[in-house]
């Protein structure tokens, strides 16, 4: 649907911000890692209330709270046209998608420790690099294919199928994976269409419409404050970590953020020792070291095809 042209459209938070300077960076990289520390603290949360309720019962929580705090800073009334899009379809996809993933990443994470969980998860970046030629066009050359080869090879050695590795429940979280990269890769084709704060409204649409319903089902009524503070949480945590990570755009360019996705690996290692016990074996470090650096090629080969289009342009 067509914006009515005399409404003040937001910014679309997506682009990078034009001349930041070094201070502005140092913020939106500080942004970033106050984010990645809030997810963290969000996928703690979710593990501890997995062993008080049902995980569906857990995701409904996070996207309802979630929902509900988004809502009162974005709405009509605030943010005039907002709720506008020009792609609904594609955002209808996009939010299911994150819905998805949220949901086997819940259930993955009852059997599976924070730091295993993480480790799978940072595949996403490569499968978004395998994915984005097929979907947009943005075929890797040979250096990133091996690359995304090795990075997916430092999969195979967390979840080690077949000798007795991971639960089982390893497998849910690379499907995960496979939803959070199409969900990554939807948003990217949003960031020309709708703004950013749009996007962001429709985020939690799926969660909040889908699972209501099937709520009589799941549903276990809290037995103390602090599994209803964990339901709390989980949504608070959702909403406040993307309102950083928005304001981290605003700051700094995604090429310079993007590295320090991986610090969320160290606050995973800190909270599941200091709240489950839990400490990875050797396989899950290697495995780990062996997909963060594939990552961060890959980023640096993103950042070397941006600055080889530069010079032609």
């Amino acid at each position: 649907m067509p914006e009515d042209s005399k409404q003040a459209k937001p910014p679309d938070l997506q682009k990078p911000p034009p001349g930041s300077g070094p201070s502005d960076r140092l913020i939106g990289i500080a942004l970033m890692c106050a984010a990645l520390a809030i997810f963290s603290v969000l996928d703690t949360t979710a593990k501890w209330a997995s062993q008080h309720m049902h995980p569906m019962q857990a995701v409904w929580a996070r996207y309802l709270v979630s929902v509900l705090l988004v809502t009162v800073l974005l709405n009509p009334v605030s943010r005039p046209g907002v709720m506008t899009t020009r792609a609904p379809g594609l955002q209808a996809v996009r939010s299911l998608m994150l819905l998805l993933s949220t949901m086997l990443n819940f259930f993955a994470l009852q059997f599976l420790q924070l730091a295993e969980a993480i480790t799978i998860v940072f595949a996403t970046p490569l499968l978004i690099a395998l994915l984005s030629g097929p979907l947009l066009g943005e075929w890797p050359g040979p250096r990133r294919m091996i690359a995304i080869g090795v990075g997916f090879l430092g999969v195979l050695v967390v979840m080690r199928p077949g000798v007795e590795g991971l639960h089982p429940a390893a497998f849910l979280s690379m499907a995960g994976v496979v939803c959070y990269a199409l969900y990554n890769l939807t948003t990217r084709k949003l960031a020309g269409v709708d703004s950013s704060e749009t996007t962001m409204v429709y985020s939690g649409v799926a969660g909040v419409l889908l699972i209501t319903p099937l709520m009589p089902w799941f549903w276990t009524t809290p037995t103390s404050p602090g599994i209803w503070a964990a339901m709390v949480l989980m949504g608070a945590c959702g909403a406040f970590g993307h309102w950083l990570v928005i304001g981290a755009h605003r700051r700094a360019p995604a090429s310079v953020l993007a590295p320090f996705i991986y610090t969320q690996l160290i606050w995973m290692l800190i909270l599941g020792w200091l709240v489950f016990g839990q400490w990875p074996d050797n396989w899950t470090l290697v495995g780990g070291s062996i997909v963060v650096a594939s990552g961060l090629y890959l980023l640096y080969r993103e950042r070397v095809r941006g600055a080889d289009v530069n010079r032609v342009a």
